[in-house]
């Protein structure tokens, strides 16, 4: 399969040509928090009520602030919701894979990336199980060229959908 980098289609699936929910990357906040007591709790409030969660949370710590990176179920909307805070944010694309059963799954995830040559910078594992199956999230140099490896390579790709509906929670 190849992704077509500049209009979001591919040949053999079908994703939108706009931004939109069969995307096949997902999308990565990242805010600058002040580095104090109750910064996060604040954050997480937002959400309270929404009906977004939060999929997947990164936390780095530096001397005066704090880079919170996390994924949610409804990026469009998760979004909306940061901007009106009025907090600093990045929106980054990353590579949501599946894990696979066996053991080392993440040591099969790292070497087909290897063999393609291209370098994972962040990767962090996701807080729900898309299809009931552990999954991590994955910022590389070459995203398009990430899904089509792994793709290749046997591996179930993460969506922004598999976000919204979690198995695990009961409705």
């Amino acid at each position: 399969m190849s992704f077509d980098k500049g209009s979001g289609s591919s040949s053999g699936t079908d994703f939108e040509t706009i931004r939109g929910r069969n995307y096949p990357a997902i999308r990565q906040f990242t805010i600058f928090l002040e580095n104090r007591v109750g910064q996060l709790l604040e954050v997480v409030r937002r959400f309270e009520g929404t009906g977004i969660r939060i999929c997947a949370l990164s936390i780095s710590d530096a001397a005066e602030c704090a880079f919170v990176r996390f994924l949610v179920s409804d990026a469009d909307r998760g979004r909306e919701i940061l901007e009106r805070s009025g907090l600093a944010m990045i929106e980054t694309d990353l590579v949501g894979v599946e894990l696979p059963e066996g053991p080392q799954p993440l040591l099969r995830v790292c070497t087909a990336l290897l063999q393609a040559e291209l370098n994972i910078i962040q990767a962090y594992p996701l807080i729900i199980r898309p299809n009931g199956k552990p999954a991590v999230a994955i910022m590389v140099e070459n995203i398009e060229m990430a899904m089509e490896t792994l793709t290749e390579e046997g591996f179930t790709i993460i969506t922004e959908g598999d976000l919204e509906d979690d198995p695990t929670v009961e409705q």
